[in-house]
């Protein structure tokens, strides 16, 4: 069976980069029209066939592209196991498609030094898929530096100028916030590092909009961080710390926030959620870290990881594809960690 072309089979003989021949095939701009038709040829001399094509041929085909995949260590403390479950949806994607995919894990020192994945070294992926937000300066250098085509997933850059796949998490913490104001109470803070991630930010902007339209003022003292400004770790190097004066709800960026904070609250003598009620996002709760049941908001990851590695695939097939910024929805999940409270709260 012939070995199926691809794009950086063509760069390669051709001397210049995978978006080059991107560009080419697809008629984009940024080539030269000479250089255009040059690759143009080479390509129907290999037999290249665009990825939309062989999408119909059988299974077995041999059809297939690599991804790289690369994510920061500081998303991969002990309990931050959402990131880990992510890239299991994004691999089982891209092999439902025929596609493989490579983890690169990216130490915090190389993150800081800006030194690039290792991946990218020697053409072993023909895509790159970063997952969670990197340091402004290091994610500023690797789009600079890379020169075949990427995802963001998880995070969208500040000014939506390249593709990224992200859940709803300003309607979606809006919508846990109300929540909680639908069950009675109206002193509500909020638990996270607000400008750590964009996700994070979008979440508090959510909060921040559900309080705004029930007339409540957002207090300083009730905005609560969940890990270490310095690490992003919210292990051992990070140290729970209460308001004087308590809410009666908790709205907690993510679920290990959300499940170590009533960890907290029940070693200060506080039941949840007879005393104080807390929820959570993701439905993602790690055993082992509290026994109660956390009220949270689904991130549907299995459709986040469908759409980056379709958005991958008809991007690398030499189609003039942009989709910019898709916001994936998710839903509300009941469950034991929400008190309804009579009177003013």
């Amino acid at each position: 069976m012939a070995k199926t072309v691809k794009m950086a089979d063509i760069a390669k003989v051709m001397g210049v980069s995978t978006v080059t021949v991107s560009k080419a095939l697809s008629d984009q701009k940024g080539v030269s029209e000479e250089l255009r038709a040059k690759i143009k040829y080479k390509a129907e001399e290999m037999g290249y066939k665009p990825a939309s094509a062989r999408w119909r041929e059988p299974a077995g085909s041999g059809a297939s592209y690599t991804f790289g995949v690369i994510v920061s260590d500081r998303f991969l403390a002990k309990y931050e196991s959402f990131y880990w479950n992510l890239y299991q949806e994004v691999a089982t994607a891209a092999v439902q498609r025929g596609c493989f995919t490579m983890l690169e894990v990216l130490s915090v020192q190389d993150e800081e030094s800006l030194v690039m994945p290792r991946l990218l070294q020697g053409r072993k992926t023909e895509g790159l898929i970063i997952i969670g937000n990197l340091h402004k300066e290091y994610l500023h250098r690797l789009i600079e530096q890379v020169d075949i085509p990427f995802v963001l997933l998880d995070f969208s850059d500040p000014n939506g100028s390249y593709d990224a796949v992200i859940s709803n998490g300003y309607f979606g913490m809006y919508r846990m916030t109300n929540y909680l104001f639908d069950m009675g109470h109206r002193r509500i803070a909020f638990v996270g590092n607000i400008f750590f991630t964009d996700s994070i930010t979008d979440r508090f902007f959510g909060y921040v909009k559900a309080l705004s339209e029930h007339g409540v003022e957002v207090r300083h003292e009730w905005i609560m961080q969940d890990r270490n400004p310095e690490t992003g770790r919210s292990d051992g190097s990070f140290a729970w710390k209460l308001p004087k004066e308590m809410p009666t709800a908790f709205v907690c960026n993510n679920d290990v926030a959300a499940a170590m904070l009533v960890d907290h609250l029940e070693r200060e003598g506080y039941q949840v959620p007879r005393d104080i009620s807390v929820v959570g996002y993701d439905n993602y709760q790690p055993p082992g870290l509290c026994d109660v049941r956390i009220t949270t908001y689904e991130v549907d990851m299995r459709e986040m990881a469908r759409q980056t590695v379709q958005n991958m695939i008809r991007k690398l097939s030499g189609e003039p594809y942009r989709r910019g910024v898709i916001i994936v929805d998710g839903k509300m999940i009941y469950k034991d960690s929400v008190c309804r409270i009579e009177g003013p709260s």
